[in-house]
């Protein structure tokens, strides 16, 4: 089983670069995010999490399996305000506003540029793999007194 990297780890917080090319070994690396997501029972993992510096998101919420290479969200819609967990953050759960619906472009598995658009519970779980590709945590939507109680252990 790998690893998932925890909150306090350097790799979580900087930008993941861009994939230039989705060839054999991104598709390998992708294969390992896939398994990696579902022996630790989550909805969606972001390539950073398992230490790999590239802009890669794999996302199932029951709804089948979603695979996302350089995801940009290019319309989003509405709001909801619901409870998310974090496989980098085991045991906090933490109500964020999230788009209600979102639409977004990106690559797929062998390359091919994908739009795909999505709501709910999907559109939150594609929003937060983004985050973490771009260095953002859920405790990052915490206000101060709750991040120090959190940081306290209160």
């Amino acid at each position: 089983m790998l690893d998932i990297k925890k909150h306090n780890e350097p790799i979580l917080r900087k930008r993941a670069h861009e994939v230039p090319e989705v060839d054999d070994e991104v598709r390998k690396l992708i294969a390992f995010m896939v398994q990696a997501m579902y022996q630790n029972h989550g909805a969606g993992l972001a390539a950073n999490q398992i230490g790999l510096d590239l802009r890669i998101a794999v996302i199932d919420v029951g709804r089948g399996l979603k695979i996302l290479v350089n995801p940009k969200i290019i319309k989003s819609d509405g709001a909801t305000y619901e409870e998310e967990g974090c496989l980098s953050i085991p045991g906090l759960f933490l109500k964020i506003k999230r788009p209600k619906y979102i639409e977004v472009e990106a690559l797929d598995r062998y390359g091919r540029p994908i739009k795909i658009k999505v709501q709910d519970l999907e559109a939150r779980a594609i929003c937060q793999e983004i985050d973490h590709l771009d260095g953002k945590l859920i405790i990052d939507y915490m206000g101060f007194w709750q991040k120090l109680r959190y940081k306290l252990g209160i």
